[in-house]
């Protein structure tokens, strides 16, 4: 049984830096850049077969001559001769996902196809593709381990209970009683880095001394933010994985910059403080990137001190707006007044700061200038300025679906505008690129 597990491709559509000023340009994110730990941990489950991992967006980064996705995945087919070939997917993504799986099958029909990620969880029913088997939906590892079980003995698919099958108009779920599956407690899959070794140049970000891997501590978010599926994704949970499982995790990396994978990854203050004693206590020295909210930070000033003293280097924090009724219409449960505060703690910890801000698209010229004045009066060592984009899944979604313009999904994510803007489009989009001058560094993360 041989399976393959191929990362799609990331969208290159994006607005701000097509019509960014010239001198804005090299700070703009060009792409996200960091491995795919989700088929990690998919190939993990069923590391009992051989399985290979491919990721085509470190491909294509570090190899720029490598063939359009079609011929690659042609080539890929006719190399590892799979049996079942997954991808896992997210909004912008989804177009190249399907892509992937219809050239499998143009190849072969015979291979069992496998499609997962966040948008099969929030939109199934979009998904669905006749050359695509199979849909998972949630933490898929032990569905592909008996996928793969039940194709290894031919036995039947629509046995294994909580899997969607392609009943040729759309996909079915199969009954009866799925296992009970804590992906962050009892259930945790230690994923294999190593499968990623021909692209682990492609995780250097920007300047970074050296690459960076994913790990994550937490699963979900307790907040609610109306323009984030991932609560939703969740129904609301947070799970917490066990600190010793984290331990053994960081002592078997082998980079020495790790990027928490969390959503938030202070939430408990209890456990990330607790964690960072048993980081001191192993004498693990890796600089650490996270996800921390302004107001946590400012709430709990000791605990930056305590982390930054251990390795936190980096901390990424979502402003999202200067106006308190924005950060009420988003749901921010945090007030603006905390950007202050939260800047002046982090930086007398010695932590670069990457604060965000999402511009929605009915900002004036007006709104732009007190933007870009707050903004100038409040700077970090790296800014980024992205669009308030309608992500499917999100309550902001549902609130302003019967006003989008673009369908296109390969433009949702947070670089272009699929909602009308108040001024003319390249305008705004100058407009935003613009504000990313605004920043006491010299690079971008």
């Amino acid at each position: 049984m041989k399976i393959l597990l191929i990362n799609t491709p990331r969208s290159p559509f994006n607005g701000i830096l097509q019509y960014a000023p010239e001198e804005a340009k090299p700070f703009i994110h060009k792409k996200l850049i960091g491995p795919p730990l989700g088929l990690l941990t998919l190939a993990a489950a069923v590391k009992d077969y051989e399985v290979i991992v491919f990721d085509t967006k470190a491909e294509y980064d570090l190899f720029p001559d490598t063939p359009e996705l079609k011929k690659l995945v042609e080539k890929l087919i006719i190399e590892h001769q799979p049996d079942i070939v997954g991808t896992t997917v997210i909004t912008s993504e989804l177009y190249y996902g399907k892509e992937i799986l219809q050239t499998v099958k143009s190849i072969n029909p015979n291979i069992t196809t496998i499609i997962g990620g966040q948008y099969v969880n929030i939109r199934l029913e979009e998904c669905y593709d006749k050359d695509i088997d199979i849909a998972i939906q949630g933490h898929g590892g032990q569905k592909l381990r008996e996928i793969s079980l039940a194709k290894e003995k031919g036995m039947s698919l629509k046995n294994i209970p909580g899997i969607h099958i392609n009943n040729g108009v759309g996909f079915e779920k199969t009954q009866g009683v799925e296992k009970a599956w804590d992906a962050a407690g009892e259930n945790f899959i230690m994923p294999d880095r190593k499968l990623l070794e021909r692209w682990r140049q492609a995780y250097r970000v920007q300047s970074a001394p050296s690459p960076t891997t994913y790990l994550y501590t937490s699963l979900g978010c307790p907040f609610k933010c109306t323009f984030c599926s991932i609560w939703k994704e969740n129904c609301g949970a947070y799970y917490k994985r066990n600190i010793h499982s984290i331990i053994e995790e960081l002592i078997s990396i082998d980079y020495d910059i790790v990027r928490f994978a969390d959503a938030n990854t202070i939430v408990d203050i209890s456990f990330i403080d607790e964690l960072f004693s048993q980081i001191e206590k192993h004498g693990i020295k890796k600089e650490y990137i996270m996800d921390i909210r302004a107001d946590v930070a400012v709430n709990n000033p000791k605990l930056i001190e305590k982390l930054a003293k251990n390795g936190l280097k980096v901390v990424i924090c979502g402003f999202e707006s200067y106006k308190e009724a924005e950060l009420n219409k988003y749901n921010k449960s945090s007030s603006a007044s905390y950007i202050e505060q939260a800047i002046e703690l982090f930086h007398d910890n010695g932590i670069m700061l990457r604060g965000n801000y999402v511009i929605p698209t009915n900002y004036t010229p007006e709104d732009f200038k007190a933007m870009s004045d707050y903004a100038g009066q409040h700077k970090v060592a790296y800014a980024g300025y992205t669009v308030l984009t309608p992500m499917p899944g999100t309550d902001y979604y549902d609130e302003v679906k019967n006003d989008i313009i673009d369908k296109d999904l390969r433009k949702y994510n947070f670089f272009n505008a699929v909602l009308p803007t108040y001024l003319p489009l390249e305008e705004f989009y100058r407009e935003v690129g613009s504000l990313w001058l605004i920043r006491k560094g010299k690079d971008v993360i």
